[in-house]
């Protein structure tokens, strides 16, 4: 589990990053990033899950293999907004497809604000 201090929780926060933010596409997974307001925690990270991924049980097993993913893949010196999505076959993919497809959309993003 992220402590409170690395996660995106309010929707303002989640909306003004998926509206804003860059964008990185995969099959079965969409990152958002932005530049955070106010620095200083390093990357905070977000997750999105829609019903149309499936049922609740799907859902929170993705939810809980995109957390695992993203506390592996953030930093502590960065200072971007994270939204990660789940699209609906993220929870038919096993755990290397979907560590996979959020690793390189991570990559992508992190670069292309980089560039900003």
């Amino acid at each position: 589990m992220l402590p409170k201090n690395q996660r995106l929780r309010l929707s303002q926060d989640l909306s003004a990053t998926v509206r804003s933010g860059v964008r990185s596409g995969r099959r079965n997974v969409v990152l958002y990033a932005r530049r955070q307001s106010e620095p200083g925690n390093g990357d905070r990270v977000g997750f999105i899950v829609s019903k149309a991924v499936g049922i609740a049980v799907k859902r929170n097993l993705t939810k809980r293999r995109m957390r695992e993913i993203a506390r592996e893949l953030r930093t502590d010196d960065g200072n971007l907004d994270i939204v990660v999505r789940a699209l609906p076959g993220a929870a038919e993919l096993d755990w290397v497809e979907l560590k996979t497809q959020v690793s390189t959309a991570w990559a992508s993003v992190v670069r292309k604000c980089g560039d900003r």
